[in-house]
C-alpha cells in the first residue's frame, strides 16, 4: 500500500483472518493425538483410538477397549493372564466395592 493513499478503503471484515490462536488449537490437537498413537506404538500394543464431543464444542479422547470396544478413559493390563481390557471386560473390582461398605483390616 502506498501511504497517503487517499483511494477506497478497504475493511478488515472484508479480509480472510488468521488468527493465532486457532492455528494453536489445532496444532495442539494434532500433536497431541500423534503422541498419544505414538506412547501407544511404543509399548507394543495396537489400542484404537476414539474422539466424542463435548458439551461445549471441544473433543475428549479415549481408547477403544481391544476385547468389546466400548469407549473407555483407561485400560488395564491383567496381572495373570497379561490381557489388556477395561475393567469389565477383564472382571476387575475395586478393593472399596468388594466388601460393600465393611471397612477392611489393615
Amino acid at each position: 500500500m502506498i501511504p497517503n493513499d487517499f483511494g477506497k478503503k478497504i475493511l478488515a471484515e472484508n479480509c480472510r483472518k488468521i488468527e493465532i490462536s486457532e492455528i494453536l488449537r489445532e496444532v495442539k490437537r494434532k500433536l497431541k493425538r500423534q503422541l498419544l498413537k505414538s506412547e501407544i506404538e511404543a509399548e507394543g500394543i495396537a489400542i484404537e483410538l476414539t474422539e466424542s464431543k463435548t458439551g461445549f464444542g471441544g473433543k475428549r479422547n479415549w481408547f477403544a477397549c481391544p476385547i468389546c470396544k466400548r469407549r473407555v478413559g483407561v485400560l488395564y493390563k491383567h496381572p495373570v493372564s497379561q490381557g489388556l481390557g477395561c475393567r469389565r471386560c477383564l472382571r476387575l473390582d475395586y478393593r472399596k466395592h468388594r466388601f460393600k461398605g465393611m471397612i477392611e483390616a489393615r
